[in-house]
């Protein structure tokens, strides 16, 4: 049932980016590529597996195709670095009690940027969804500009050379595997989800949701 929901949702999606490459060529894979990589939920699979399939029809080079996409998410991920980077005050230490965000989430998402940043943004490049979303807390966290963007361009380069790849060698049968890798973003989804639900009740717990009846709430920490 959820891999159907989420079927419902992306194949109009596929469709789109589909016929955008289709048209426009590498111009196409640089713009849904921007796009992925600034928040917005393009999925590069789709793209990047038809772009192979292009690849083997000798319209473009597959080593024209990985550079492409991945100077593109490189563009996308300075919007969503900016949003997250110059947004923080406005929109997260003024009102992000409002979204369940308080100055101490902040200040462990900077700890843990200043330690791991580099590992994180390159390995979360190659992660479905997450590499979607990963800028943006970069942003917030003010990882250093430069370091965020050799690392992100340097996990994009494998993520977009291997699906690159695989639709250049399995040409007319992209769509087969468009759908087989459907399944990781469906699990990375539900993990996602699982660990929303159970910070969620941790949070609610920690808010007084399971105290007895009378006894006084604890104070939110």
């Amino acid at each position: 049932m959820f891999a159907l929901v989420l079927a419902s949702i992306t194949d109009p999606i596929v469709n789109f980016a589909v016929d955008v490459v289709d048209a426009m060529g590498l111009a196409g894979v640089f713009v849904l590529m921007v796009l992925e990589s600034a928040c917005i939920p393009i999925p590069s699979e789709a793209t990047m597996l038809f772009a192979g399939f292009n690849v083997a029809e000798g319209h473009y080079s597959l080593l024209a195709a990985t550079l492409v996409a991945s100077f593109a998410n490189l563009v996308g991920s300075w919007i969503a670095y900016g949003v997250g980077y110059f947004g923080r005050v406005d929109l997260i230490e003024k009102h992000g009690k409002k979204i369940l965000i308080q100055q101490h989430h902040l200040e462990i998402a900077d700890r843990w940027f200043e330690k791991h940043g580099d590992a994180t943004v390159f390995f979360t490049r190659m992660l479905p969804i997450v590499r979607t979303f990963i800028s943006l807390p970069a942003g917030v966290s003010k990882m250093p500009f430069l370091r965020f963007s050799v690392f992100t361009f340097l996990g994009c380069l494998p993520w977009m050379f291997g699906l690159t790849f695989i639709g250049k060698q399995v040409g007319e049968n992209w769509e087969d595997w468009k759908d087989k890798l459907h399944y990781v973003d469906y699990a990375i989804a539900a993990i996602i989800v699982g660990a929303a639900v159970y910070f969620g009740v941790k949070w609610w717990r920690g808010r007084g949701g399971d105290a007895a009846p009378g006894e006084p709430a604890p104070d939110a920490r």
